[in-house]
Parts: structure tokens; C-alpha cells; sequence
């Protein structure tokens, strides 16, 4: 490097040299200034000045191992490096991502049920829920019955926070998942729909995007990555679970839209399951639907409670007879607020109930 020259002068007197350095001390990362010549000082010709040279010493890289983070199920996304930039003197933060050995998506660690306490809910003024209070078990389909208007579907929505949604809804109570409030302020809106999945009661796939595209869109939604063979494991194994792999398996590219109806649906299960929610909600997901398609539901959703926790409304009682394992009947009567009646086992709430009016909507004298 070329040295420094002074174009003003510097004075006769020679620069103070450096101080010597003891054993193992660093040099100074400023050198002492050159003097320069005050007004008085006689100028005789221009001098080079070339500055002591800063030995600069390699700070050794800090890392800092912060703990697993968890975005969805199963994926890691990796420790935090810090380190700092041996030539700017700054620090840097590296974000290293680590998938796990298989990079697939693992099933929740237990089954967990969900808890609904003291659940009111309004819409403007309307008030269609009044202190609805309901356990449902891990690992059990719990059925919601009742006639039209009752609050069901509200109640359903309530559980992933899609009520909140609504510009002109309101709602008091507690949903608890695994103990902890889905509300609460600390909570995130997508951590809630992560572990509570929802099939509607018409199926809404994507009608441009393809069968196997469908599938994976609830992990892009959610921001969860995953290598090619990691997709077509998950598309594999969620169209399976819906029993719908064997008829699609050979046209996985083509529109999720040109499926039949009862197809459209499963394929919407297949979609839920494919972030591996810990509850899936699902309202009237038969209600469209041909005989056999509502058959092939129903034996999905039995094969699929071993996994995770089901929460279906129904206006079918058989339906609900033949799929699950405890029911609630919610009531509205004359123009007040949707309660819950009376709930317990699916063959107790069936064969003897404790309420008149729920023996009178179950063999079907109203409703």
C-alpha cells in the first residue's frame, strides 16, 4: 500500500516512535497522530510519513446455541450462530436450519382433548351461546347434535377461533388445549390453527390447483417447509388416511376441482391432516354428499381417531349413532340462546336419556 504524504509539511523533529509493546499486549487500534508544525516552525521540504501499521487480532467467533424452536409439527428450524466479521469489526447473525434426519413431518407426541368453559358468543347484539361448557376426551369423536339455529356450528368455530373472524362477533369463555387458553393475549392465531384443523360442511379445494398441490397447501399456509420426497410422503400417507390414494394416486397432478364431491371432501381431510393437527373439527363434512361418499367419511373419520381427537356436528342421528363415542345436544328454545342440554355417552345419550326433550329430538318427534 502506497504510504501517506504530507503536502503541508511536518516539523523537522523527528515522530514520537511507538510505544513498545509488553509480551502478549495488543497495539493500540489508533496510532498516536504526527505533530504537526506549528505556525512558527520553519518548513524546510515535504516529508513522507507513513503511519505505524494496526496489527489487527481475529476476535474468535461467539456462538450462541439458542434452544429447538418448533415452527409446526415436527420441523426443526435450527440454532442461531452469532459471529463476528473479522474485517468490518460488526456482528452478523447466521440462522442455520436443521430438518430432521427423515425431514418428515412427525405425528403429535399424545392425543390431547379440548375443553370449552363458560363459552357465550354474540353476533352484533344476538346473543346465540349462553355459558356453553363441554369436555371432549382425547382420542374420541364427540358428536354436537341439535336442530337448526342452536349455536353448533358457532360453538365448532369458537374451538379454532374462526368466530373471532366475523367483524360483528363477540365471545366469553375459555377454549383449553392441552390446559392452556387458545385465547389468551400470548397465544398466536396460527399456533391455534396449527393444532386445530377444520373441514367444512362444503368442500372447498382448490379447484385450479392440483390433487397434490391441494394437499400441501395447508404447509405453506402455515410456513412449514419440506424437501421434495418429504412432500410425497405426506401427500402418500394424508390421502391414504382420507381412503382416497388408491382412486388418485395415478392423476395427482391434475385439479383438485374435477374430483366428485364425496372425493372433494376427502380431499380436504387429507389436506387438515397434512400438519398434523392434535384436534380436528368438522362441520356436517356429509351433508352434501351421496350415500356411499358419507359411508366412506364416516369409516375415514373412525380410522382417524386413534390419531386425533374429532369433534363433527350432525343432523344425522344415525350418523352420529354410528361414529361416535359421547354427544351433546344443544337446544335454543323460543328466541333465547343456545345451551347444552344434556351430553354423556353416545349409547346413554341414545338408549336412555336423562332429558325428554333430548329422547324426543334423538327418535325424531322435532328437529
Amino acid at each position: 500500500m502506497l504510504p501517506l504524504v504530507a503536502d503541508a509539511v511536518v516539523p523537522s523533529a523527528a515522530p514520537t516512535p511507538a510505544p513498545e509493546l509488553a509480551a502478549g499486549e495488543r497495539p493500540p487500534l489508533f496510532p498516536p497522530a504526527p505533530l504537526v508544525a506549528s505556525p512558527a516552525a520553519t518548513i524546510t521540504e515535504p516529508v513522507a510519513v507513513v503511519a505505524p501499521p494496526v496489527v489487527a487480532v481475529a476476535a474468535p467467533p461467539v456462538v450462541a446455541e439458542a434452544p429447538t424452536v418448533h415452527n409446526g409439527p415436527g420441523l426443526v428450524l435450527g440454532a442461531v450462530v452469532v459471529e463476528q466479521a473479522p474485517k468490518a469489526g460488526r456482528w452478523r447473525v447466521r440462522e442455520r436450519h436443521q430438518a430432521a434426519k427423515t425431514d418428515m413431518i412427525s405425528p403429535p407426541a399424545s392425543l390431547t382433548g379440548i375443553d370449552a368453559r363458560g363459552i357465550s358468543a354474540w353476533f352484533g347484539t344476538h346473543q346465540v351461546l349462553d355459558r356453553v361448557s363441554l369436555e371432549m376426551a382425547a382420542g374420541e369423536v364427540t358428536a354436537l347434535i341439535g336442530p337448526s339455529g342452536c349455536g353448533k356450528s358457532t360453538f365448532l368455530r369458537i374451538l379454532n377461533r374462526m368466530h373471532e373472524m366475523i367483524p360483528s362477533a363477540s365471545l366469553a369463555g375459555e377454549v383449553l388445549l392441552d390446559g392452556h387458553d387458545i385465547y389468551d393475549a400470548s397465544r398466536k392465531l396460527t399456533d391455534a390453527r396449527r393444532e386445530i384443523g377444520m373441514v367444512f360442511q362444503k368442500p372447498n379445494p382448490f379447484p385450479a390447483m392440483s390433487i397434490y398441490d391441494n394437499v400441501l397447501a395447508s404447509l405453506r399456509l402455515t410456513g412449514v417447509k419440506a424437501g421434495i420426497e418429504v412432500k410425497d410422503e405426506i401427500v402418500e400417507s394424508c390421502l391414504t388416511k382420507a381412503g382416497l390414494w388408491a382412486e388418485v394416486r395415478d392423476r395427482l397432478r391434475q385439479p383438485g376441482g374435477g374430483l366428485s364431491g364425496g372425493q372433494q371432501q376427502r380431499l380436504c381431510i387429507a389436506r387438515a391432516l397434512a400438519i398434523r393437527p392434535r384436534v380436528l373439527l368438522m362441520d356436517e363434512p356429509c351433508s352434501a354428499l351421496d350415500p356411499t361418499s358419507t359411508r366412506r367419511i364416516e369409516e375415514t373419520v373412525m380410522q382417524l381417531v386413534s390419531e386425533v381427537t374429532i369433534v363433527i356436528v350432525t343432523h344425522n342421528m344415525q350418523q352420529a349413532a354410528r361414529v361416535s363415542n359421547r354427544c351433546a345436544f344443544f337446544l335454543a328454545e323460543h328466541g333465547t340462546p343456545g345451551v347444552i342440554v344434556e351430553h354423556g355417552p353416545t349409547k346413554a345419550m341414545f338408549g336412555s336419556p336423562q332429558d325428554s326433550r333430548t329422547n324426543d329430538y334423538v327418535t325424531g318427534r322435532f328437529g
